[in-house]
């Protein structure tokens, strides 16, 4: 991934308030456990080659499992730079309501993923699409609404994102 993509990445999220964390596969598990708030469910992460090791998340959550936790953790189809926007699948794990639910969602976030802008990121869900993964979720910064007048965090979902993204290096 060309280094102007990741600088442009970690702007946008800073920009929206989002945290972020880099990263390698080796670390993944420590730097995890450090950004993740108990309780805390997720969804398997193994397809990435990741491991939560003993980090205290919960895979596969119940219904109750899910309601009470304070952090949700799921990896992310697509990283779009220039926005910070996170592509979510809307999949059988269980991705959007892990996502959605809890207060805080730790985004893992695998350098391959990240795009540098929304013209590239509509071409892969389009292949994504041709493949059968057609659904999914854009998340730009923390669920906030403007509805009622003031701006008001967590009506749709998380008050807290936080990026870790998982370098090759």
């Amino acid at each position: 991934m060309a280094a102007e993509s990741m600088d442009a990445l970690e702007a946008s999220l800073q920009r929206q308030g989002t945290e972020l964390t880099r990263t390698t596969g080796n670390e993944f598990a420590t730097t995890l456990a450090d950004a993740v708030v108990e309780p805390a469910v997720g969804t398997d992460l193994s397809a990435l080659g990741l491991s939560y090791g003993d980090a205290p998340v919960t895979v596969d959550p119940t219904p109750k499992e899910l309601l009470a936790a304070h952090t949700g953790v799921t990896d992310v189809r697509h990283a779009i730079a220039s926005y910070g926007t996170l592509a979510l699948p809307s999949d059988a794990r269980g991705t959007e309501p892990v996502s959605l639910y809890p207060e805080r969602h730790v985004a893992v976030v695998p350098e391959s993923v990240v795009v540098p802008d929304v013209a590239t990121a509509l071409d892969r869900v389009g292949d994504d699409f041709d493949v059968g993964d057609d659904s999914l979720v854009l998340a730009t910064g923390p669920s906030a609404t403007g509805d009622m007048g003031a701006l008001v965090y967590g009506v749709h979902g998380p008050t807290e994102i936080h990026v870790v993204l998982v370098t090759d290096r």
